[in-house]
């Protein structure tokens, strides 16, 4: 019998790759395409807490792409302390497997592909449901999703004005440095959250809080803004869901359980259910239900993250990976 082998793709292999924005954005996209058309199995996410002590969980995701032929579990911790060692706060494996036989394919290093797929998702929403001449995006968070987000955004609506806010004074100044290196624009830094996102046409919530804090006010909401909160803490009130004309989710499976989220107690009080969803984007992506419909229209989008994304994504680096030459082979059996 023949050796087994599967590819390994470390971090390195993964940033020669290089990766274009309008790659990544159709590899997620063609994840999601898969899921509106019924090819797909999502399992809600599950969670693992070591040890309270340590401030940090680990977030375990499951499924299936039938159109690649692929099966993946990715695991990724999620540790809010991190930056004090000089660690990113999530770093995170993708394990892929063949479907038919459970066979390994590969294993990547998927801390750059949680990064780009969440902030291709945001910015895929953003396609569907924010006005498309909106110019003004206010980013509350600095992490490494963060600049994904932003990223990805301005390559699809060409912000005018790009404000972002923090909890860090450092970690927001840092955060704004690199983003007018890589997109040729200012960025306003901003000292609080209110003069980050009141008044935007796009405002994102991606905060690292340790507990529930409603921080971010409705009250600065705009008349037909897209807002998109996908914090592991709640940073808004109650009230958001009251504005919105339309509210969407990548995954109402996962959305509707579990012990964390943006928009936990908007499902635990009713304001967020079945009845009062418009839709998961994936219906949106494939035309089964609108998206955005008239210029005043107040959206919120709340992803909490999907296995689809990370295995769409990193088929596409092990296709890249393959032309190049990179990556190892290493030997299962």
């Amino acid at each position: 019998m023949e050796p087994v082998r599967f590819t390994f793709l470390n971090g390195s292999d993964i940033e020669q790759l290089e990766l274009s924005d309008a790659e990544v954005l159709d590899a997620v996209e063609q994840g999601l395409r898969a899921q509106g058309r019924g090819k797909t199995v999502i399992e809600p996410r599950v969670h693992l807490m070591p040890d309270p002590a340590f401030n940090g969980h680990f977030n375990v995701l499951r499924g299936y792409v039938a159109p690649l032929g692929l099966a993946g579990v990715k695991i990724v911790g999620d540790y809010v302390d991190n930056y004090k060692s000089g660690l990113p706060s999530e770093m995170a494996l993708l394990n892929l497997f063949d479907p038919r036989t459970g066979m390994p394919v590969a294993i990547l290093d998927a801390t750059a592909i949680t990064e780009m797929r969440t902030g291709a998702v945001t910015a895929l929403g953003a396609r569907h449901l924010a006005r498309p001449d909106a110019k003004v995006l206010g980013h509350i968070g600095a992490r490494a999703t963060s600049y994904w987000n932003v990223r990805l955004l301005d390559r699809i609506f060409d912000l005018t004005e790009i404000r972002v806010h923090s909890r860090r004074p450092e970690s927001r100044k840092a955060f704004a440095e690199r983003l007018e290196r890589d997109l040729g624009k200012p960025v306003v830094v901003t000292e609080d959250w209110r003069s980050c996102v009141e008044g935007a046409d796009i405002v994102v919530e991606a905060s690292r809080l340790e507990r529930p804090e409603p921080l971010l006010k409705t009250e600065w909401i705009a008349p037909g803004a897209l807002v998109v909160p996908y914090g592991t803490m709640s940073a808004v009130e109650l009230s958001l869901t009251d504005v919105m004309d339309k509210i969407v989710v990548d995954d109402w499976g996962q959305c509707r359980s579990g012990p964390f989220g943006a928009l936990r107690a908007h499902v635990e009080s009713g304001r967020l259910s079945e009845a009062t969803l418009h839709a998961e984007l994936c219906e949106i992506v494939v035309g089964d239900k609108p998206g955005r419909g008239r210029a005043d229209e107040t959206t919120l989008f709340w992803h909490r993250g999907l296995s689809l994304s990370d295995i769409a994504l990193g088929a596409a680096m092990l296709a890249k990976a393959e032309e190049r030459g990179l990556g190892q082979k290493l030997r299962f059996s």
